[in-house]
């Protein structure tokens, strides 16, 4: 999700409610001591107790591959008081896994092992630090080997996305090569991957064997799926938001993002749209209106525009 949940996005979906926890985008650390306000500029919550506004803790997301510069970094944003340090073995870009990092690792589960251990034995045992992963990079023949040294390391949680790094994201998820895992594990396993709604999220917990799960681009899709998932695992009603209460709650966003750079408005506003088309067809004749709009009060203006013509 980098360059889509930050810390903007991760208040106004907190607020809406449901999610129990949220994780940052990733913080690449390469060879380098990061100072401080590297975290602090991808969590700014660090600097509230590590929550958003509605209370939600944040995890510091990293991602890297030599196990001394990753648990150095951890130590440095230790001093932050995180409530979690979150590391990245997911990622399926290209660039990112030419630099080696993310699924790139996944090839080699021993060095997964050697950059848990190294950032688990550096940081208080206080501080949770947790994994991601996907099934394999090419295919699953690894699955045992990767999850065994997420383990052997302590870490005290594994999310897994239930695709291989060359699945990347399209469909279908593999929920149920989750279950011999989960079914063995030491620690709580975490399922990901095609969880797009209420049938989804219980079929994923049914075939995965997992309790709890994360969601990823499908938050942006609906803003309230964490908060209609949860009522209704717990027996309780949710009425899912009208395409007016989301529409309002973009243009909230939106404004309180507009001092990023100069197209961030015009560019967000764009690809929050795309994604909400899955399930509020007005957000394609919403996005046709502003697809060629640039500056930011260009696209304030035309959402006005359409708020005043259409929603009631």
């Amino acid at each position: 999700m980098e360059g889509v949940v930050d810390h903007e996005m991760r208040d106004v979906l907190t607020r809406v409610g449901g999610y129990d926890r949220c994780v940052t985008e990733f913080v690449r650390v390469t060879s380098q001591l990061l100072p401080e306000r590297v975290f602090t500029r991808f969590a700014p919550e660090l600097e509230q107790g590590g929550r958003t506004s509605a209370g939600t803790p944040v995890y510091l997301q990293l991602l890297g591959s030599d196990p001394k510069v990753m648990a150095m970094n951890a130590v440095q944003a230790q001093n932050l008081s995180p409530l979690g340090i979150d590391l990245n073995f997911g990622c399926p870009s290209k660039t990112v896994n030419r630099s080696d990092g993310g699924s790139a690792l996944l090839r080699e589960p021993e060095r997964i092992y050697h950059i848990v251990a190294a950032v688990r034995d550096a940081v208080d045992p206080s501080i949770p630090v947790t994994a991601k992963i996907r099934l394999g990079f090419s295919n699953h023949d690894a699955l045992d080997e990767i999850t065994d040294s997420v383990f052997r390391a302590n870490a005290n949680e594994l999310c897994i996305h239930a695709r291989t790094r060359e699945d990347r994201y399209t469909p279908p998820a593999y929920w149920s090569a989750v279950k011999k895992i989960s079914a063995r594990a030491p620690i709580p396993v975490v399922i990901n991957g095609e969880i797009w709604n209420i049938e989804d999220a219980k079929k994923a917990q049914l075939d995965s064997g997992c309790e709890d799960i994360m969601l990823g681009r499908s938050a942006l899709t609906s803003p309230d799926i964490a908060a209609m998932i949860k009522a209704n695992s717990l027996g309780e009603n949710h009425q899912a938001m009208s395409w007016d209460e989301t529409l309002a709650m973009m243009f909230n966003y939106l404004q309180k993002s507009q001092n990023h750079h100069p197209i961030f408005v015009s560019n967000r506003c764009k690809q929050w749209l795309v994604f909400l088309q899955r399930h509020y067809p007005e957000a394609k004749v919403l996005f046709h209106r502003v697809k060629r709009l640039k500056t930011s009060d260009d696209i304030f203006n035309e959402i006005r525009a359409y708020q005043n013509e259409v929603c009631v």
